[in-house]
């Protein structure tokens, strides 16, 4: 019926088998911003707004966020990350969010990668709304994927 792979042959929703996969070392890149006022964008990046150091939140909920990605996304295999990085560069009018995940395993993690980037975006908006409530969260995107039976891909 479909090359979906999370639908069985009648159209159904299923969890892809990947018992018989073997482990290969695997990793996951994805970025995303959020546009912000001067003013926003300084007191961010000096952690002078009304909760203080915003980055650091944000960095943890990232993290926490991949670890939760099998809760929070249906279908979605929990896995046993080896290791999340959520990393944070100011342009002129935006926080650049870039989270990376990986792992030994039988699946990918690019919905960890992604799940990261976007709970830190998502946090770092609510740590700066007191300042200002129209920032936009945009540009969320999957960088790379390594490993698995795919192969290798980047963005072009």
């Amino acid at each position: 019926m479909s090359n979906l792979t999370h639908l069985d042959d009648k159209g159904a929703a299923r969890m892809v088998d990947v018992g018989g996969k073997a482990e290969t070392v695997r990793s996951a890149t994805a970025e995303g911003r959020i546009r912000m006022s001067s003013a926003t964008l300084k007191a961010v990046r000096e952690g002078s707004g009304p909760k203080g150091d915003v980055l650091s939140a944000a960095r943890i909920a990232g993290i926490m966020a991949a670890k939760k990605t099998g809760d929070l996304i249906p279908l979605c295999h929990p896995l046993a990350l080896d290791t999340v990085t959520v990393d944070f560069a100011f342009s002129d009018d935006a926080v650049e969010v870039t989270a990376r995940a990986a792992l030994t395993g039988k699946t990918g993690v690019e919905m960890e990668a992604l799940t990261a980037a976007s709970i830190a975006l998502l946090t770092l908006y609510d740590m700066a709304k007191a300042l200002e409530k129209g920032m936009i969260i945009e540009s969320v995107r999957l960088l790379e994927k390594t490993g698995g039976k795919s192969g290798d891909w980047r963005a072009g």
